[in-house]
């Protein structure tokens, strides 16, 4: 038994059946990327959902969302350049901590947080 496997999907209707009300708001909440009358294109939808998959490391999205992008053309050559754009972004913000790092380091207290 591994885990993140794609067999673990089974469980969503144990949670559907455990939490009927909440189960149905998350799904309605998740078709906010399925839409196909939005201002962005469901294709780009889908590469911005699996870009966010990749940064929060959610295996599952990863899968749900590559399968849904290939359906709706995205080409291998676009899932690598979004993997890439979201590694980019990723290593921005670890950046931007790091200036913070550096101004709590130069900060009078020495680089502990005044309470």
């Amino acid at each position: 038994m591994g885990y993140h496997e794609p067999s673990d999907m089974k469980y969503m209707a144990t949670l559907k059946k455990l939490a009927p009300v909440e189960f149905a708001k998350f799904m309605e909440y998740q078709e906010v990327v399925s839409r196909d009358d939005g201002a962005i294109p469901r294709r780009y939808r889908e590469m911005i959902a699996i870009a966010v998959a990749l940064t929060t490391q959610c295996a599952y999205c990863i899968d749900v969302h590559t399968a849904a992008a290939r359906e709706q053309g995205v080409g291998s050559d676009e899932l690598a350049e979004t993997a890439l754009i979201a590694g980019a972004v990723r290593g921005g913000g670890a950046v931007a901590h790091g200036l913070l790092a550096m101004k709590l380091y130069d900060s009078k207290d020495n680089g502990h947080a005044s309470t």
